[in-house]
């Protein structure tokens, strides 16, 4: 059987817990740090805060980022993912769905539940 060893998985998953400063909300899945911060964002939080790599549910590891409260929506439409990014270096780190999707309107706030970004051990 496969299998790696929790510094691996911890430090990939690192990443996220030292150098992420910002989620947008987008229109769409953001496959560039343009595309999720211009392109397709819709609105944005820079308080974004995500924990150190833990175990996962089901084996590997996971972080938890944190739920946010005070994000501010700078543009009108649907939006139907976040984009985790590093402005500092200008990298976009993780993507992925939001649970359901929701127009939003610019000048409006928005607010996420915390969720987790795991790494499953290998098969």
């Amino acid at each position: 059987m496969a299998t790696l060893n929790d510094r691996v998985f911890d430090n990939g998953l690192t990443v996220l817990d030292t150098e992420a400063n910002r989620i947008d909300v987008t229109s769409q899945e953001a496959t560039t740090y343009t595309e999720a911060t211009s392109t397709y964002t819709l609105g944005n939080s820079t308080s974004l805060s995500i924990g150190a790599p833990a175990d996962r549910s089901g084996g590997g590891r996971e972080v938890t980022a944190a739920a946010i409260s005070d994000g501010s929506i700078s543009g009108s439409g649907t939006v139907t993912h976040y984009a985790i990014v590093d402005t500092s270096n200008s990298r976009l780190l993780a993507t992925g769905s939001l649970s359901a999707s929701q127009s939003v309107t610019s000048g409006n706030t928005f607010s996420l539940a915390s969720f987790t970004i795991g790494i499953p051990d290998p098969s």
